[in-house]
């Protein structure tokens, strides 16, 4: 090796080991914020229903769904999907349900502004790394994972 790119090569391995350290840490955060933007939306409709069944009957639309299924479907998926997403427990399964009530939510509500609709694409493509990525190691899918590992090696390789 070239002796004068050595010390870049070296420096670039730390990074990788720190990423690599971090990442863990970077997906918790990311659950851990994406599931209170939604989990904070399902105690807004579950703190007035007569408010959110309004909502849903006037201002969202949402498409096939009668207003008052849509509005139980919506709050039980925020809160249910985020506190799964929270714990890392089916955490692509939770992403991937918060992913459509948040495409849903941008599809059937005419009101949303510029600027909150970016909210929804910024929170959508967070959730689409939560996909790809998955829950990361600091999360109930790895404990299990790891349990069931050791309790079944042939388990391991699912």
């Amino acid at each position: 090796m070239n002796h004068a790119l050595k010390p870049a090569f070296c420096a670039y391995r730390l990074l990788i080991r720190c990423s690599c350290w971090l990442q863990p840490l970077v997906l918790l955060m990311l659950r851990l914020w994406i599931a209170n933007v939604f989990f904070s939306s399902g105690l807004t409709k579950i703190a007035d229903w007569d408010v959110t069944l309004a909502l849903f009957t006037d201002e969202y639309h949402v498409p096939l769904l009668p207003p008052a299924v849509a509005a139980v479907m919506a709050a039980c998926g925020e809160l249910g999907l985020s506190s799964l997403l929270a714990l890392g427990l089916g955490g692509r399964f939770a992403a991937a349900g918060l992913f459509i009530l948040n495409a849903v939510a941008v599809i059937s509500y005419p009101g949303l502004t510029d600027a909150t609709r970016q909210f929804h694409y910024f929170w959508g493509s967070q959730i689409l790394v939560l996909l790809a990525f998955g829950p990361g190691l600091l999360s109930l899918d790895a404990a299990c994972k790891r349990w069931l590992s050791r309790r079944c090696p042939a388990a391991g390789d699912c």
